[in-house]
């Protein structure tokens, strides 16, 4: 029984669904930022210029103003055209930023939209549980390892940086144009080699969450069989449905005796029950059945006057090839038109 209840068996697909809808996923943070950093570094080269443009009609515009004397109304025009330009240049940033954390979150766990995720909940608000969250051993760990990752980024960046500073003797000889050029390959150089770091410890992460993800989704045996029997149904109550189902198609097959032409027996285990109607090519099987349900047939049959024939070849045949309400295969049809002639023949007596 302890072993039912021990969380061993991997989550099943429904269990990592259930999940998603009330938004828990494996989401690394590392892995968002890394995504998002290198979005960001890359919009900033391809909007340089455009930033740096529009930083210079900025300036110009001030210093067109030098001279202008300065009153409420000049004052409220200044900061509204300061604002607008700083609008036009962060915009287009902050919108590769917002953008690439969308791409960051997608391309980590798909899309996903969970209301169930955004809903208010008051016993979040619990300020009890909010200082064991505080004091907590995970949230010990995680600033460990916040810790060691900025250390070892800063670090390497650091040695990065001091080599560079090394050329600085060289750099003075140059103009100041290839000094400026000089500048931007090496601060690209080491944006990208602390972003390669931050990498580094991103896959590091994911690798982490995952695993710590599905750990926390693993389900006890027990569990799943609660699970398969929420989806498929309980089995008791499956069979007991089965089982009316099984007692109205007798009661349907049963009242359709009376109607028929013949029943054909072997003359103990089967038995068929035949009807013929000039509408139709062949003979319609209308009930069958074995042992208990055979004699229930015969017993309906007297009561309401359907003759019974012993042919134990033709019971059998017609009892395994047959199915309720279908008609007779043409290999039989001599056999039963042979039945169906007595039958008539007897009527007419």
């Amino acid at each position: 029984m302890a072993d039912d209840q021990e969380k061993t068996e991997e989550p099943t697909p429904k269990k990592i669904e259930d999940a998603r809808k009330e938004g828990n996923v494996p989401k690394s943070q590392d892995a968002s930022g890394v995504i998002t950093l290198f979005i960001a570094i890359l919009a900033v080269l391809m909007l340089f210029p455009y930033m740096a443009n529009r930083v210079l009609q900025l300036f110009k515009y001030y210093f067109s103003l030098i001279g202008t004397p300065l009153d409420k109304l000049f004052m409220i025009d200044i900061a509204i055209v300061t604002v607008s330009e700083l609008l036009l240049i962060i915009m287009p940033l902050a919108i590769s930023v917002a953008v690439a954390g969308i791409i960051a979150a997608v391309a980590q766990f798909g899309f996903l939209f969970s209301p169930d995720a955004i809903q208010p909940k008051f016993s979040k608000l619990d300020p009890i549980k909010g200082m064991k969250n505080l004091v907590s051993m995970k949230k010990m760990i995680e600033g460990i390892k916040i810790t060691f990752k900025s250390f070892t980024t800063l670090g390497i960046g650091f040695l990065f940086f001091f080599i560079f500073i090394m050329e600085l003797p060289t750099v003075a000889l140059f103009s100041l144009g290839d000094q400026l050029d000089w500048l931007k390959d090496k601060a690209i150089i080491l944006a990208f080699v602390m972003l390669f770091i931050i990498f580094i410890f991103a896959l590091i992460d994911i690798i982490i969450v995952r695993k710590q993800y599905f750990d926390g989704l693993k389900m006890s045996k027990q569990e799943i069989k609660d699970e398969m029997k929420n989806m498929e149904g309980d089995p008791l109550i499956k069979g007991k449905i089965r089982q009316k189902q099984m007692e109205l198609s007798r009661q349907r097959m049963m009242a359709e005796v009376p109607n028929a032409d013949v029943i054909i027996t072997n003359p103990t285990h089967y038995a068929v029950a035949l009807k013929y109607e000039e509408s139709k090519r062949a003979p319609t099987v209308v009930a069958k059945g074995m042992d208990n349900i055979a004699q229930q047939i015969k017993k309906v049959a007297r009561e309401n006057g359907v003759h019974i024939v012993q042919n134990p070849p033709l019971a059998r045949s017609l009892y395994s090839e047959v199915d309720i309400d279908k008609p007779i295969p043409e290999e039989l049809f001599a056999a039963v038109a042979e039945v169906l002639a007595y039958v008539y023949k007897m009527n007419q007596k």
